[in-house]
């Protein structure tokens, strides 16, 4: 049974920093795509960030290009989400997300199949 359990979320100031950690259990980094969600209140689901974990190759939408960081660990099987410059729109919850179904958009939520129970991210101006 594929697990996937999100933390470091928290709430800092505008400019500030936060490092998110997905641990999986049940599925193995290195052989698929993962991924960080975000949701905030009231409005849909977004892809921040996506990296193909066979290759290490990251991928980011265009709202956190420069600002956010998706690495690997595939010792420890987590993959992690460096946030810096934070702005209160990035106030939201997020999520890890793993199984992607390979048949559209890397960022995508419909081509992930597991998901985290989220982490939430308050940023104040």
């Amino acid at each position: 049974q594929v697990q996937l359990v999100e933390s470091g979320g928290g709430s800092v100031q505008a400019g500030g920093s936060l490092r998110l950690s997905c641990a999986a259990s049940g599925y193995t980094v290195g052989t698929n795509y993962m991924a960080w969600f975000r949701q905030p209140p009231g409005k849909e689901r977004e892809g921040v960030a996506t990296i193909d974990t066979r290759r290490s190759l990251p991928y980011y939408s265009t709202s956190v290009s420069g600002r956010f960081t998706i690495s690997q660990d595939n010792a420890k099987n987590m993959v992690y989400l460096q946030m810096n410059s934070l702005k209160p729109e990035d106030t939201a919850m997020y999520y890890c997300a793993a199984g992607f179904r390979g048949s559209g958009a890397v960022l995508s939520p419909r081509q992930y199949a597991y998901w985290g129970q989220g982490t939430q991210v308050t940023v104040s101006s």
